[in-house]
């Protein structure tokens, strides 16, 4: 498999304001943006040619990637996941596809799923996971079947978590139609209905959905994928910085007092400011006292 597909059309209202200024797939994690460490994971399992769909804050994505293959398919109106992936029909050139949602960080092991894809022939193979809260898909007892999403087709309660991640074949997309807002869930149901949506559980490695504020905060306190300060950074001395990440080029003023925050490439923290679980994702000087805030 050389293809991926990866999900970066989406608004990211759940991670608002910080969506405002990046679409969620560019959003900073440990001063890398996030769609870089889902190639980088392609990469280590031979994928090499990449396909991102756009909708929100186009431009923020010009110069990302240089040097890979990489094709955008901007999308003036959202086509949704399956709309999306229909879009870049012809792109496939009849090869088979890993997708990957543009919010996930994960060090599964995405050569097994892959290969399970492979092995059953089926049109598509989803990556699930045993523990989470979100345990929407059902299985059969071999655990290679889906047999429900949502109890939608009233045959069981789910039992895991879809990563979003999975693999389809060429074929899959003669279930969805051309150039509509269609979500891929009706057509992985009709496939269930046929015991022809395929599954495996990955539960190794490092599964985390960074879609919304809580996530994204306890990511960088649970990871430690880089330095947490950049070494670009400018940093006062003085400055107290405790569980936090600074990303590139950032400065912090003597004095200033940052726990389990977050200050993205470029931010401007003064010596006045006190800030506990923040965000500073804006190029302004950021004063005084902030708790739980975006800033």
């Amino acid at each position: 498999m050389q293809n991926a597909f990866i999900l970066g059309a989406g608004l990211g209202n759940r991670l608002r304001p910080l969506t405002e200024r990046l679409p969620k797939p560019l959003v900073p994690l440990f001063h890398r943006p996030l769609a870089e460490w889902t190639i980088d994971a392609c990469n280590r399992i031979g994928i090499n040619r990449f396909a991102i769909n756009t909708h929100h804050l186009p431009n923020a994505w010009a110069g990302f990637g240089s040097g890979k293959d990489l094709t955008f398919f901007h999308e003036p109106v959202l086509l949704e996941t399956g709309g999306g992936l229909k879009n870049c029909a012809a792109w496939m050139s009849g090869d088979p596809l890993l997708v990957h949602n543009g919010d996930i960080f994960s060090t599964l092991p995405l050569e097994r799923l892959i290969e399970a894809h492979h092995a059953s022939g089926l049109p598509v193979t989803l990556a699930l996971r045993s523990a989470g809260s979100a345990k929407h898909i059902a299985l059969d007892a071999s655990k290679s079947r889906v047999t429900d999403i949502r109890n939608q087709l009233g045959r069981s309660e789910g039992t895991h978590v879809f990563t979003g991640i999975y693999c389809v074949n060429p074929s899959f997309l003669d279930w969805i139609p051309a150039g509509e807002k269609f979500s891929v869930i009706p057509a992985f149901l009709e496939l269930a209905k046929m015991s022809q949506l395929g599954a495996i559980v990955l539960d190794e490695g490092v599964w985390l959905d960074l879609g919304d504020r809580d996530s994204y905060l306890q990511a960088h306190r649970e990871l430690s994928l880089e330095p947490a300060i950049h070494p670009e950074a400018n940093i006062e001395g003085g400055a107290i910085i405790e569980r936090s990440v600074v990303g590139r080029g950032a400065s912090v003023a003597a004095g200033a007092v940052i726990r389990d925050s977050i200050v993205w490439p470029g931010g401007r923290v003064a010596s006045s400011a006190r800030l506990e679980r923040c965000i500073v994702y804006s190029q302004d000087l950021i004063q005084g006292t902030h708790e739980n805030q975006d800033l």
